[in-house]
């Protein structure tokens, strides 16, 4: 895609007008116009400020391929937890927001009942070099303080990615389980279970 289709793709992802556009990057909206024609090409530093208005990288603003693997959508959150230091096995549904190599996680079931430590959280996760994921995650239910760090493997494919978390829970300040995501429910439990098989069981601290 040449820069005007990219611009014009974005900015109708994120809901932005031609005007909101030219505001966040210190223009003028007929020069946002021009560019999404392809009738300007803008200076170096206005690309900047439109990439970063855009939340991409400039290289994706020039529409030069990255291989950056794609994982926005919705996919199959698994984890290993612990709750009054029986194992549980929590799988939810989850949606993936990507903005370049930053992804934003949000779930959209809880996975186990309120009884069984069942909550809703959010995260962010950095994708490095195609091939790790690092990031956080936080409850978004009041009553319930979970919050910590997530740690992924992505598959070559990108169709799953194993790791483990850390962090705050009901049980106990420094706990820990191994975590996968898929993008089929099944392949999500079945990461787990393979995790657990070759490496064994994580033990509560």
């Amino acid at each position: 895609m040449d820069l005007g289709e990219v611009i014009r793709r974005r900015r109708d992802q994120l809901g932005m007008s031609q005007a909101e556009l030219a505001k966040l990057a210190n223009v003028d909206a007929r020069q946002v116009r021009r560019y999404e024609a392809g009738e300007q090409q803008p200076l170096f530093s206005v690309a900047v400020a439109i990439a970063a208005a855009l939340r991409i990288p400039v290289a994706d603003l020039a529409g030069m391929p990255t291989h950056r693997v794609k994982l926005s959508g919705e996919w199959w959150a698994s984890w290993q937890t612990f709750r009054n230091g029986v194992e549980k096995v929590a799988t939810q549904k989850v949606e993936m927001q990507q903005e370049g190599e930053l992804v934003r996680v949000s779930t959209l079931t809880h996975g186990l009942s309120d009884e069984d430590g069942g909550y809703h959280w959010s995260g962010e996760l950095r994708l490095w070099d195609n091939e790790i994921l690092m990031g956080w995650y936080a409850s978004t239910e009041g009553a319930v303080r979970d919050k910590g760090t997530m740690y992924f493997v992505l598959h070559p494919h990108g169709q799953r990615m194993s790791g483990r978390w850390v962090g705050l829970s009901n049980d106990g300040k420094i706990m820990t389980g191994w975590g996968s995501m898929a993008k089929e429910h099944d392949v999500a439990e079945e990461v787990i279970a393979q995790l657990d098989q070759e490496h064994g069981g994580v033990e509560v601290r």
